[in-house]
């Protein structure tokens, strides 16, 4: 699940001390509070967020535990209780019976971050072992950059993840934040236990020409204004190569016109969506004494 940080929610430093946490709380409380925003879902999971930011930094003991562990608590405490636990059960010969860690209950309003870190979910998390003494290892996750037209169509690629060379497949039209899951490529496992996985989540970088709308593409094209004008061909980019567009007489600046199935593939999918092309009209400039009196004769025929 997601690291949340709540320093940030607060608004204050990690070296804040426990009356400026206090402060920014009840300052952000009161702007908050479900009684001043009724019916606003944001408000009400923005006040959440606070509160469970709150619980955790103005309790020392809860506050320690996240500063040391953080974004990796998972690769932390989870498996220093993991060992314990293993020599425990080694020294006693014996195996861990049924112990379990403190649980929320259903109705708790708390996410699965604080849930997994402060003692819910069974305590041991994705480390929890076996009577067996077996660990399964933690679960990884990283990042993939990518770029707009890698995701433009099916490819593969090879990924070195803990000395091992892994070949994915990037199918077309996946997401910016969209995650997969490799089984098993992620944190060894404890005691002959089985690996983690390995959570990789696409991040896909802004286009310099188009920009993503759902399956949908948006770009901008500029057009002088005697095409504008008059009307015209020009050449247009897409995702294929470039098309042939016939410019309308009298187009607007800002008109929009779409090309349809020459937008982005759908995920798993052959279709694709459209291409919408928005034309900005470039005006003429260092125009000549000449020109200047032909858009005065215009003007005055208008």
């Amino acid at each position: 699940m997601a690291f949340i940080d709540y320093y940030k929610i607060l608004g204050v430093n990690k070296d804040a001390a426990q009356d400026q946490i206090k402060k920014a709380y009840r300052k952000q409380a009161r702007k908050l509070h479900p009684d001043l925003n009724p019916n606003d879902k944001e408000a009400e999971r923005k006040f959440k967020e606070l509160n469970e930011a709150n619980e955790v930094l103005s309790d020392p003991e809860k506050r320690a535990k996240y500063d040391k562990y953080g974004e990796n608590w998972r690769h932390g405490e989870e498996y220093e209780r993991a060992r314990q636990q293993q020599q425990q059960y080694q020294q006693a010969g014996q195996g861990f019976g049924g112990f379990e860690g403190a649980e929320f209950g259903e109705g708790e309003d708390f996410s699965d971050f604080f849930r997994s870190m402060f003692g819910g979910a069974g305590g041991f998390g994705s480390t929890r072992g076996s009577a067996s003494g077996k660990f399964r290892g933690q679960d990884v996750h990283a990042e993939l950059n990518l770029n707009l037209r890698d995701v433009a169509e099916t490819h593969k690629r090879t990924l070195e993840i803990g000395g091992k060379k892994v070949r994915i497949t990037i199918p077309a039209g996946a997401y910016d934040g969209q995650q997969i899951k490799l089984r098993g490529y992620g944190q060894p496992g404890i005691n002959g236990g089985p690996g983690g996985d390995l959570y990789i989540t696409f991040v896909i970088a802004d286009d310099p020409v188009f920009q993503r709308a759902g399956d949908d593409l948006k770009m901008e094209k500029e057009i002088d204004l005697f095409t504008a004008v008059l009307g015209g061909n020009i050449e247009v980019d897409t995702l294929t190569g470039k098309v042939n567009l016939k410019v309308k007489p009298e187009t607007q600046n800002g008109t929009t016109v779409r090309l349809k199935g020459k937008g982005f593939p759908v995920y798993k999918s052959d279709a694709h969506g459209d291409l919408f092309i928005t034309y900005t009209v470039k005006l003429p400039t260092n125009l000549t004494d000449e020109q200047r009196e032909l858009f005065r004769q215009i003007q005055k025929l208008q």
